[in-house]
C-alpha cells in the first residue's frame, strides 16, 4: 500500500529546482514518486508517495541538501 504526503517547500522558481528537488527525494528509502506544482514566488506543494509514511524531518532534510526549505507538510 503506497502512502502519497503534500509538503510546501519554498524557494523553488524554475524546473531546475523542480530537477533538485525530485532528485534528493527520490534517493530517500521507499519514495516511489515524486510530483511537484510549481508556483513561482511563493511555496510550492511536493507530493511524495512512497511505500511507507516517511518522518517529516527525512523530508525537510532532503529539500534542504537540495537547497530549498520545507515551510510544512500539507
Amino acid at each position: 500500500m503506497s502512502h502519497t504526503a503534500d509538503y510546501l517547500v519554498e524557494g523553488m522558481t524554475c524546473s531546475h529546482c523542480v530537477s533538485s528537488v525530485t532528485e534528493e527525494l527520490t534517493e530517500l528509502d521507499g519514495v516511489t514518486e515524486v510530483s511537484v506544482d510549481l508556483v513561482s514566488g511563493l511555496p510550492s506543494t511536493v507530493s511524495v508517495t512512497s511505500d511507507a509514511p516517511l518522518d517529516d524531518e527525512t523530508v525537510g532534510a532532503a529539500i534542504e541538501e537540495a537547497g530549498y526549505t520545507l515551510v510544512k507538510s500539507l
